[in-house]
């Protein structure tokens, strides 16, 4: 699905009147539909309902799920911030259709309005459709007391499009926001639900059709949703007849004497991802550890300097460049600076994709120059802050505009991680990821992810799609262990051990 900004939103209204005759009323009635819907399976057997109303259309589609409501048998008032003469003209034609209905509607200026805030508690439900995705300044007055009264009253909220005081495009809280149990979001999704507050507050969310052509629904976006079909078509097959020289060769580069375990998460990864070898040079200790995980693993011990790999190996690892297909590099190398001589040795040289991650991208941030060849980094936030030179504020501010400067400053497929992992490429759209849960914020979850993309890229898919695929994979991975161990606790060992398991479920949807 392709993700709209708050003025792609407005386009596709716009246009869905010009071009397809799509009125403002017929979309409003498809939205209000919709949430009454969502009503329906969060209170099954009716119940009270509190719906609040601002003056604009999003206000509108509010009072078309109010009436929908109240037709069926819930006990429905519809609180408005702001006057009856402030409602946008398709607002107010739904306002009346309500009010004929029988739904009991009560405006800021009513005696009886401060009481209403105060007295949400005997709801079993609110419905925020206060302002959607149109706000672009911080909330006050009485929009500012509603969100307040809301948030207080210990309700579930079901929010229409965007939860209300939150920057459709940033996800940034805008001075005080609606905390939603579910949000529905209309005809597209939106940038916030992938980053900033707007991720937190917007609870578990669906997108709605409202009748839009598929025509504009479909019209490409500078982002997308990544999903199972699209994953499952891109992963490499297997061919019968093929032998452990076929399905690709990943070498890896990791790991020191105090982290050892990063070179052993990156093995174990690749091998359960399907690579048909996987060497690893390393420092012997290192070697020695992945060994007792790994034995399948081929090992190229390097020569050792203060607990890190020496400069000296650097010839080692080019000679073995040839019998490989694609390159891991930097998971826990650690900061010694003589490992910038090593890289500034090998990387010139270096022809095969490669990942480069941790340590080899804070190298990189630091002045090294990268390889020439197809590479994917992969930033956590705080490597991406330094890759960038600004914040980490900065960077999870927009994630999405972060990823449109990181990639055109760097030339290369870059994979920003966190909730809902970006990847970016030049001229190419953001893929955002839809599988991963948060008991993946756990050590060696990215040495894995590292192994599952070295893998893929090894099996000849271009970075991008290696990328993509990869980060889908690696979150599914982790959304098996979180159903069947539990929600927070796994290990980056038991997500690698998922994988198999991970890539039958992408394939078999």
């Amino acid at each position: 699905m392709w993700i709209s900004t708050r003025s792609r939103s407005q386009e596709i209204d716009q246009r869905a009147e010009s071009e397809f005759g799509l009125s403002t009323p017929f979309l409003m009635e498809k939205a209000g539909m919709a949430v009454y819907e969502a009503i329906a399976e969060m209170l099954p057997e009716t119940g009270r309902l509190a719906v609040f109303c601002g003056r604009g259309n999003n206000g509108g589609d509010g009072f078309v799920s109010a009436r929908a409501a109240h037709e069926n048998g819930y006990q429905v008032e519809c609180i408005v911030a702001g006057l009856e003469t402030e409602l946008s003209k398709d607002s107010a034609e739904q306002m009346m259709i309500a009010r004929s209905s029988g739904v009991n509607i009560t405006f800021s200026d009513d005696p009886r309005f401060p009481r209403r805030l105060e007295c949400l508690s005997c709801r079993e439900l609110i419905v925020d459709a206060l302002l959607g995705t149109g706000l672009k300044k911080p909330v006050h007055g009485i929009i500012r007391d509603a969100i307040q009264a809301i948030n207080r009253s210990g309700v579930p909220v079901l929010s229409i499009d965007c939860p209300s005081g939150i920057d459709c495009d940033t996800g940034e809280e805008l001075g005080e926001s609606v905390w939603a149990l579910r949000t529905i979001t209309l005809g597209t999704p939106k940038p916030f639900l992938f980053q900033g507050i707007g991720l937190e507050h917007s609870g578990y969310w669906s997108v709605a059709n409202i009748g839009l052509p598929n025509a504009l629904a479909d019209e490409p976006t500078n982002a997308k949703l990544m999903e199972a079909n699209w994953v499952a078509n891109l992963l490499p097959e297997r061919l019968r007849q093929s032998n452990k020289g076929d399905n690709g060769t990943v070498l890896i580069v990791a790991g020191s004497k105090a982290m050892p375990g990063s070179a052993i998460m990156a093995t174990l990864a690749a091998m359960r991802s399907g690579a048909g070898l996987v060497m690893v040079a390393a420092i012997p200790c290192v070697c020695d550890r992945v060994t007792q995980r790994v034995p399948e693993a081929i090992f190229i011990p390097l020569p050792e300097k203060d607990g890190v790999i020496s400069p000296d190996a650097a010839e080692e690892i080019l000679a073995v460049q040839s019998r490989v297909d694609s390159a891991i590099f930097g998971p826990g190398l650690s900061h010694k600076p003589h490992l910038v001589d090593l890289l500034r040795k090998v990387w010139p040289q270096w022809e095969k994709p490669c990942v480069i991650d941790a340590d080899a991208l804070n190298m990189i941030s630091a002045g090294l120059e990268p390889p020439k060849c197809e590479c994917v980094f992969t930033p956590h936030p705080g490597e991406m802050s330094r890759l960038m030179k600004v914040s980490i504020a900065e960077i999870q501010s927009d994630r999405f505009q972060t990823m449109e400067m990181a990639t055109k400053k760097y030339g290369t497929c870059i994979l920003l991680k966190g909730a809902h992992t970006l990847v970016g490429e030049p001229d190419q759209p953001i893929l955002v990821n839809a599988t991963g849960n948060s008991g993946m914020a756990a050590g060696g979850m990215g040495d894995v992810l590292s192994g599952v993309i070295g893998t893929l890229l090894a099996q000849e898919l271009p970075p991008y799609y290696a990328a993509s695929c990869g980060v889908y994979w690696h979150g599914e991975a982790g959304d098996l262990c979180a159903e069947e161990i539990g929600s927070i606790g796994f290990t980056a060992a038991e997500v690698a051990d998922h994988l198999p398991g991970a890539r039958s479920r992408i394939t078999e949807c």
